[in-house]
């Protein structure tokens, strides 16, 4: 499933200004804890920031998915990722897509957007389920010529699923042979 590793990389996403390093020293706070496992507490921590913080919002997000450290609310979770990823967090988007793709009420409808959207920005997990979608014709026609080229750029980013993927399709047609012109 994409994203519901919470990693520094996130960090970028929080609120700078006079206090972006309180903002900072609480994210920080808040990923200690789940590092931890005391998952109440994390979620508490992001809760309390994610008005002002997308990485926070897009943390509590995940958790409000997953059920930890607070009750399981898929349709909670869902609004709070639309707003984080609405507001450009690509993390966001990929995940917000995972979810419309894998969660109940499935809609890849309105997924497609938000994966092609990280996609587009270098997500390789979006890539990944992107290519996914396209080789498997669910919810867009099937396209191996696309579901190739979304698996080599999540397998050059190292998404091994996408590396085994790429291996599984058939092989690509040979190129057309250039038209020849007599000008």
């Amino acid at each position: 499933m994409i994203g519901l590793v919470f990693c520094a990389g996130l960090l970028t996403a929080c609120a700078s200004g006079p206090d972006g390093a309180e903002m900072q020293a609480t994210f920080n706070a808040g990923l200690t804890q789940y590092d931890a496992g005391n998952f109440s507490a994390a979620y508490q921590t992001w809760h309390d920031i994610e008005d002002v913080d997308l990485a926070a919002l897009r943390n509590v997000a995940i958790m409000l998915r997953k059920g930890q450290g607070v009750e399981k609310d898929l349709k909670a979770a869902r609004i709070k990722m639309e707003r984080a990823a609405n507001a450009g967090l690509v993390t966001a988007q990929a995940d917000l897509g995972d979810m419309l793709v894998n969660d109940e009420p499935r809609d890849v409808a309105a997924a497609l957007p938000w994966l092609a959207r990280a996609a587009a920005a270098g997500h390789p997990l979006a890539a990944f389920q992107l290519g996914k979608l396209y080789e498997s014709g669910d919810g867009v026609p099937k396209n191996l010529i696309v579901a190739r080229q979304l698996y080599q750029g999540a397998a050059a980013a190292g998404v091994e699923d996408a590396a085994k993927a790429l291996q599984n399709l058939p092989p690509a047609p040979p190129p057309s042979p250039a038209v020849q012109s007599s000008h």
